[in-house]
């Protein structure tokens, strides 16, 4: 007889294989990609074939979030997660008192004690928010640029630590993002990650209590990430000498934090423990499971969800003729003696586009992030110098989070707020619009116009439901690359049913239609259905579109997904059945012509630039310090500000700084939660104020100085 225990988790499936004792026989972990049932099916014919599991003499029990409908058509008999945890637990490690297991979207904690002789267990869990787990480390990392490899390897001790949010994904996402455009080392923002991981587990996971030694440490991002091993073992260390269990060494502590190489395969070997002091769950076969593969889910699929983006294949070939333009309008280069660039330093990507005096877009290029605002502008004005020769630059124009960084750095001519630059861009094509709507990759902006100018306009930058990079995200996770997401949501031929609203309780509403069988195209087609709602209603809070006007104009980088225009339009035509709705013809590149645009109003105005150069940006010089000594003290959050000082051969240094900076060097202050960190401290607020003082002094205010002379009484008059 056949023992088999399947664990069956939201991004993985593991099997451990054993005889009738107890002995391994063979074990797997792999990627299911949203096929949990698939991949079930798979691992049992290949069991069958290689090892002779048969039906009605083996047994199989089951455990995981997606174990229990698969459990039922095998006649495998489910075992909670946390139940075959802990029973693995018990069983090869008696002594361990406590267990933290992350997984791809969820994470637990299992504290054993010992009463009167009987071991009791408390069982904490975090499933609703993929803050704090291996997804949620990986998905930043890939943002960084980081592969699985050189992750494993990074480590968390010896780096200046930064705040990142743990309890939310989203938010976790923002500061993250935050970090990046403060030109903050790649290796500092993952050993931050670890601490936010760690933080999670022991702030919120514990409910209170003390983790005791012996501290086992299972599942994927604990076996794999070097540096979160390291991070558990200093705090853990710390917090023991504190609460005076103990003050255990470097060396103490590595045996006293136990990391199993067979982390991954403690529920399926719980599984296994649970069937040789049982009986039941006697193997069916695959019939019924091969069924549900084949026919049964698909059928249910029609019955809970609807029917795909498109209805007919006649349908979707009139609407890609129609918008092919979206995808396929590129700026092909032209030579042009003088133009006017426009730069938008944006959370993922830094584009920019070349215009001449008369309007034409000549030239665009653009440049992943690498982490570092002035390598992202580095690289992006080469590519410029590159397409340009010897030609004049007239004029540069800023926008997106890293003009303000990178303003007198690059000695740019305008810094213009995105609503405005995304306005001036629409308006440009399209002069009579009624509405623009930019969907980017962090943010979501709406402008409401009349007669070519903003009336009203709502933002949305704190959550990322509805935004591109929530988008791509979940699609990095289905291992589908960005340019193939539009045809794989097209395919679908039904989708699930999402709800409108935040993105972490998205991220759990993905995992439930998961174990439901739905298929990574499906769940793709309804998040892009679900799109329009959470921009409009939720991150918009407009409920009626009628008032907004009848021209909608769509564009930003999530738009050249024709998957997301086609959800767009009909959900805008229910609302308004005699609306127009268009997509820029540069959707990717709007903020970068709209401050291509207004910087060639500042130059028909001013005649000039202040544009430092291309050699003057390739020889740019900087180096960015974290440190005690640039943290904020102005208010009781104690902001972990960064300094990037930038050598420009201006600007008159701070010698008096704690971070002192000669002459020559400008001193860059991210990372500040108000403008009050702008100002290093008191002494810089003092040197401030006597500039100030100077400058009024050497230029008055005439029309104060008259009012206060038309209205002063002379000395002994009085006044009547």
């Amino acid at each position: 007889m056949l023992l088999l225990g399947i664990d069956v988790g939201s991004t993985t499936c593991k099997y451990v294989l054993t005889d009738e004792k107890g002995n391994i026989l063979d074990r797997a972990y792999e990627r299911h990609n949203t096929k949990q049932a698939e991949k079930v099916l798979e691992f049992l014919l290949r069991l069958e074939g290689r090892y002779g599991l048969k039906p009605g003499r083996d047994r199989v029990y089951i455990t995981g979030s997606g174990g229990g409908f698969i459990g039922e058509l095998i006649g495998a008999r489910f075992v909670q997660e946390v139940v075959a945890v802990a029973t693995a637990v018990e069983k090869l490690h008696p002594d361990v008192r406590f267990v933290s297991e992350i997984g791809g979207e969820d994470m637990k904690t299992i504290f054993i004690k010992e009463q009167e002789g009987k071991r009791n267990r408390q069982v904490y869990m975090q499933n609703v928010c993929a803050g704090g787990t291996g997804t949620f480390i990986e998905k930043s990392a890939r943002k960084l640029g980081i592969s699985s490899d050189v992750l494993s390897q990074m480590d968390y001790e010896g780096y200046t630590l930064h705040r990142i949010s743990s309890k939310c994904g989203i938010f976790a996402e923002a500061d993250v993002n935050s970090l990046v455009k403060a030109g903050v080392p790649k290796e500092e923002i993952i050993a931050s990650l670890f601490e936010a991981v760690v933080y999670q587990n022991l702030a919120q996971l514990t409910k209170g209590n003390t983790p005791l030694p012996k501290v086992l440490l299972l599942g994927g991002p604990n076996l794999f990430f070097k540096g979160l091993q390291q991070a558990w073992r200093l705090h853990l260390q710390r917090l023991w000498k504190e609460r005076g269990i103990g003050d255990f060494s470097k060396e103490e502590m590595e045996k006293l934090v136990i990391v199993p190489e067979n982390s991954l395969y403690y529920a399926a070997l719980g599984c296994i423990f649970t069937a040789l002091e049982e009986e039941g769950g006697l193997y069916a076969g695959t019939e019924r499971l091969r069924w549900w593969v084949e026919e049964g889910q698909y059928e249910q699929k029609l019955r809970e969800g609807k029917g795909g983006l498109v209805s007919l294949e006649e349908e979707l070939l009139e609407f890609k003729k129609k918008y092919s333009y979206v995808v396929e309008n590129k700026i092909q280069p032209k030579k042009a003696k003088e133009i006017i660039i426009g730069c938008d330093f944006g959370s993922t990507t830094a584009k920019a586009v070349c215009i001449t005096p008369e309007k034409e877009i000549v030239f665009s290029c653009y440049s992943l992030s690498k982490g570092n605002p002035i390598e992202d502008a580095k690289d992006i004005f080469r590519q410029i110098k590159e397409y340009l020769g010897d030609r004049k630059v007239l004029a540069l124009g800023l926008t997106g989070y890293g003009k303000d960084l990178l303003k007198d750095v690059l000695g740019a001519d305008v810094a213009v707020v995105e609503t405005v630059a995304h306005a001036v861009a629409g308006l440009h094509f399209f002069p009579d619009a009624d509405c623009i709507c930019d969907v980017g990759g962090v943010d979501v902006k709406i402008m409401i116009l009349r007669q070519g100018s903003v009336v009203d306009f709502r933002l949305n930058s704190q959550c990322s439901s509805g935004n591109g990079a929530f988008l791509q995200g979940v699609a990095e996770r289905f291992s589908i690359p960005l340019s193939e997401i539009a045809d794989r949501a097209f395919s679908a031929k039904a989708m699930p049913s999402f709800t409108m609203g935040c993105g972490v309780f998205l991220q759990s509403d993905i995992v439930n239609q998961q174990r439901k069988g739905w298929k990574a195209e499906e769940i793709l087609a309804g998040l892009c259905y679900v799109l329009p709602l959470n921009v409009w209603v939720y991150a918009g809070n407009i409920n009626n579109l009628s008032q907004v006007g009848k021209k909608f104009i769509l564009q930003g980088g999530t738009h050249r997904n024709l998957a997301v225009v086609k959800a767009q339009i009909d959900f805008i035509k229910s609302k308004v059945p005699d609306a127009e709705v268009y997509v820029h013809p540069y959707s990717g590149e709007a903020g970068a012509i709209g401050s291509a645009l207004i910087a060639l109003e500042h130059y028909q105005k001013h005649g000039k630039t202040s544009f430092r150069g291309f050699e003057s940006i390739e020889r740019l010089t900087y180096r960015s310090t974290t440190s005690k000594d640039t943290v904020c003290h102005w208010c009781p959050v104690n902001c972990q500000r960064s300094f990037i000082d930038v050598y420009i051969g201006e600007g008159e240094g701070r010698p008096w700084s704690k971070v002192p900076l000669t002459a020559g060097w400008v001193r860059l202050i991210v990372n500040n939660a108000c403008p009050k960190g702008l100002v290093e401290d008191e002494r810089e607020l003092k040197a401030v104020k006597e500039k100030m003082e100077r400058l009024k002094h050497e230029f008055p205010n005439i029309a104060d100085f008259v009012k206060k002379e038309a209205f002063k009484v002379p000395r002994g008059q009085k006044v009547h």
